[in-house]
């Protein structure tokens, strides 16, 4: 496994452990179709959010947040109907997070959540 892969993995378990801790309920981890690829699918009340999950070592190349760019965005969206299709999820809604892990100095990783990409 190479070190990028390595540390998106380490970045997905991370989130999918900072989500279950503020209390959501993961329904589902790399959901993958032709179209793209869903990180973490994660249940909270009436909600379920798609979430996408960047990792960096650092700012350098940016803030996590600025690698979804609209196309990126418009992608999860396609994905997030077929998930819910696929899952029969009905009534309730869907929203589109990015949760942004960075590697800190001394090597703790720092987790931010956006709830609703775009809103």
């Amino acid at each position: 496994m190479t070190k990028s892969r390595e540390l998106g993995s380490r970045g997905e378990d991370t989130a999918a452990e900072y989500l279950e801790r503020v209390g959501y309920r993961i329904l589902d981890r790399n959901w993958r179709r032709r179209a793209g690829e869903i990180d973490i699918v994660a249940e909270s009340d009436d909600v379920v959010a798609i979430v996408e999950v960047k990792t960096r070592t650092g700012l350098g190349a940016g803030h996590p947040f600025e690698a979804v760019t609209p196309s990126k965005a418009a992608r999860l969206g396609r994905l997030a109907y077929a998930w819910s299709a696929e899952h029969h999820v009905g009534g309730r809604r869907l929203r589109i997070d990015v949760i942004g892990i960075t590697v800190g100095t001394t090597g703790e990783l720092v987790v931010e959540h956006l709830q609703g990409l775009g809103a």
